[in-house]
């Protein structure tokens, strides 16, 4: 069916789509590469930093900066509008706080010492501090609430790669209150006429662009936050939720997926230069700085809104007749198995590089063989934590955020 001849059940929320789950997991496992990517930067501050660095890391790194982790946060967002429907503000608060919460306190108290401890022993080879002495110096904290929703602070306290999780469970504890009003009234009315302006005329589901532009420009960016500043998440999240609202936005984005990706590439290689050449890119007042992150900032919405689009393929109807049972093909089982992974996979990806990170570096061989050496170990050894030391067992499940 043409996008312009919607019928009428095109304006109900849909179901849940499981190829937001395929793109999730791809992210997850891509950050294995891109963490590993960061040991051979010239720029930036990884824990572990080879000797020989090249520049190209930067662009390259920069791309999946521009469009990953926001494209977390909008199928997140998608989801919540889904669990809110089918569980309640209640019960959505307690699973988030149990499928969250946990994870976050395990990987705060158990694995985000290791790589600040590795940073130590990397950066000045006198240092022998030995890992249980250094614990107490972690948990030397304190409380900053203008750092909100971080409040811990400390000299090497972080919570590291879990920020997502911090915001992910802060964005959710937010929304829960809202679930009362937001499926109807003034909220259902407004996702509807937006939806159909942006059915009818093209260009309409690039406005946010703007948004997105204003915040990375004069609000600055975040390096911390994987180069976004924390509040623009904010934003992706909610975009998330309000598509997820009315199955009308879900053909408007299959519909402008090539246009809206093409855009988005091209104010990416235009922001590029300035970000390689301008004096502290992410906070500087300076014009090119400050152009560079509002063309940074337009086209993660760009690709973030593109990348699903592209990705999406409508189903055919499901027959009448019930499908006779089969059983699962190889390709389903392994979706299954990773689609179940991410979390825990999320979880325990960045210890794992920084570790195998610290002993790749001391080889004397070209980047591109410490490279594929440090992803190939790191992929490896994640996958085998996941299914030796988290899926076995019900407690360690739960203590991961899995379900059963």
């Amino acid at each position: 069916m043409a996008a312009g001849t919607e019928s009428p059940r095109a304006a109900l929320p849909e179901r849940r789509r499981p190829e937001l789950d395929a793109m999730r997991m791809l992210v997850v496992i891509g950050l294995v590469f891109f963490h590993s990517a960061l040991v051979f930067a010239t720029e930036g501050d990884f824990y572990v930093t080879n000797t020989e660095t090249t520049e190209a890391i930067t662009v390259i790194a920069g791309f999946g900066v521009v469009w990953a982790m926001p494209l977390l946060f909008l199928i997140s967002g998608l989801g919540a509008w889904h669990s809110l429907q089918r569980r309640g503000a209640g019960i959505f608060t307690k699973e988030r706080l149990l499928r969250l919460g946990v994870p976050l306190l395990v990987g705060t108290l158990l694995l985000n010492p290791l790589p600040q401890w590795l940073r130590q022993r990397s950066s000045d080879p006198d240092h022998d501090e030995s890992y249980v002495d250094f614990l107490p110096r972690f948990f030397d904290v304190h409380v900053e609430f203008g750092e909100f929703p971080f409040f811990v602070q400390g000299e090497h306290f972080e919570t590291g790669h879990l920020w997502f999780v911090v915001l992910l469970l802060t964005f959710s504890l937010m929304l829960a209150p809202l679930h009362r009003f937001l499926p109807h009234g003034p909220f259902r009315r407004l996702a509807d006429r937006v939806a159909a302006v942006t059915l009818r005329r093209r260009g309409v589901v690039l406005l946010p662009a703007l948004a997105f532009a204003a915040i990375c420009a004069f609000a600055g960016m975040e390096e911390d936050y994987a180069g976004w500043h924390r509040w623009s998440y904010l934003l992706f999240f909610a975009a998330g939720f309000t598509l997820a609202a009315d199955a009308r936005f879900r053909a408007v984005m299959r519909r402008d997926a090539r246009a809206t990706a093409c855009l988005g590439a091209l104010l990416f290689t235009a922001a590029a230069p300035g970000f390689i050449t301008a004096d502290d890119p992410f906070t500087a007042t300076t014009p090119l700085a400050v152009v560079s992150r509002a063309l940074f900032g337009a086209a993660g919405w760009c690709l973030v809104v593109a990348i699903p689009g592209l990705l999406d393929r409508p189903r055919p109807q499901p027959s009448p007749e019930p499908p006779a049972p089969t059983a699962p093909t190889t390709r389903q089982r392994s979706y299954g198995y990773l689609a179940a992974a991410v979390l825990p996979l999320y979880v325990l990806h960045q210890p794992i590089v920084v570790a195998v990170a610290y002993f790749v570096v001391g080889w004397a061989a070209p980047i591109p063989v410490e490279y594929v050496a440090l992803v190939t170990i790191s992929l490896a050894l994640t996958l085998a934590a996941y299914e030796l030391l988290v899926r076995r067992t019900r407690v360690t499940r739960f203590l991961f955020g899995m379900r059963g």
